[in-house]
């Protein structure tokens, strides 16, 4: 499993309700259900995606997650995940608003765009820059929103939201992640955020 996944899993509590937007093939929500007796569901736009988890017994809506969440109740889900998401959505305001709205926390990862790799490849190269954790060229990233770990805490005020906890990360060699916690938005290339409804 992805090494942010593996953290978002370790902060939900077992028993918990969790509704993963985008949820690809439902990796998290196998492992929540297997592990943690997780009520889980998923929503995933891409319909391959959603064969997979159907297969693998989850619960998976194939719809958009800007749209899904508005059919459902408040306080619906204990934890509701965003996973190297939020950056592809179109709305990011009115998605964090719904997210906090159906769920008692949310959790939030996304790459740092700011972090130092990033910058000094756009310094001396002069190219949109592509890394590990931004595989993509300008032409077919899925990435429409470009946010460091400073412009997420300051955004926490403008929605508003409170963040609750937080983990500035590297990934290791071997799947796992390293905590940065010296000049994180510089030298963190991910940051994982559990927030609530301020």
């Amino acid at each position: 499993m992805r090494f942010d996944l593996r953290i978002v899993a370790s902060w939900i509590e077992p028993g918990s309700r969790v509704l993963d937007l985008g949820c690809a093939d439902g990796k998290l929500l196998r492992v929540l259900r297997d592990t943690k007796d997780v009520a889980g569901l998923g929503i995933e736009h891409d319909e391959d995606e959603v064969v997979s988890c159907i297969a693998q017994g989850l619960s998976v809506i194939h719809g958009d997650i800007n749209r899904e969440l508005a059919g459902f109740p408040d306080n619906a889900f204990d934890y509701v995940v965003v996973s190297q998401t939020l950056q592809q959505a179109y709305e990011p305001t009115a998605l964090l608003q719904q997210l906090l709205r159906v769920g008692r926390r949310g959790i939030v990862s996304f790459p740092n765009f700011c972090c130092l790799p990033i910058r000094l490849q756009m310094a001396f190269s002069g190219h949109v820059p592509v890394t590990p954790e931004l595989p993509y060229q300008w032409y077919n990233t899925p990435n429409i929103r470009v946010l460091s770990l400073e412009d997420f805490r300051a955004y926490s005020r403008a929605v508003p939201f409170s963040i609750i906890r937080s983990l500035a990360v590297n990934p290791a060699a071997d799947g796992s992640a390293r905590e940065v916690r010296f000049w994180p938005n510089l030298l963190a290339t991910y940051g994982i955020f559990m927030i609530t409804a301020a």
